[in-house]
């Protein structure tokens, strides 16, 4: 039984991380000047009938932040 309140917690944390994920994006949209998704470095061509999009820039940035996030969980964890 131990481990379905593991699972439980899991699943609180992974909810409150889509939370914060979802304000994130909210308040993103407030705040045009942001730029998130549109940064220097993001690959965007369009011809007539295709558009291809590639946001590597935007890609790196959030997984250095994600990853910093994980270090700090990490560090206080133990």
């Amino acid at each position: 039984m131990e481990s379905l309140g593991a699972i439980g917690r899991m699943l609180v944390v992974v909810g409150l991380g889509l939370v914060a994920v979802g304000l994130l994006l909210v308040l993103v949209q407030r705040f045009p000047g942001l730029r998130i998704g549109r940064l220097p470095g993001d690959i965007l061509i369009q011809r007539d009938n295709f558009t291809f999009y590639f946001p590597i820039t935007t890609m790196l940035v959030a997984s250095a932040i994600l990853s910093l996030l994980a270090l700090l969980f990490q560090m206080l964890k133990k």
